[in-house]
């Protein structure tokens, strides 16, 4: 999945309400702001290995939210 397919994604659905708990050693507090602050260096530079964890935990909570569909 492209990072453009993923912010559609997330502009396209319902988000839940925070807090969230995409697993149990981290909640997301500012949903919106957990969206911006991990697009925004994917966009700006290329996907390396150093921005990966970002996308990691934006696919992670894309799966939280199909799963609550």
């Amino acid at each position: 999945m492209t990072i453009q397919e993923l912010e559609h994604l997330f502009n396209t659905v319902e988000l839940p309400k925070a807090p969230v708990m995409p697993n149990p050693s981290s909640t997301i507090t500012d949903v919106d702001h957990f969206l911006q602050s991990h697009f925004y260096p994917l966009k700006v530079e290329q996907p390396d290995r150093l921005s990966q964890p970002l996308l990691d935990r934006l696919l992670a909570f894309k799966l939280l939210i199909e799963s609550n569909l």
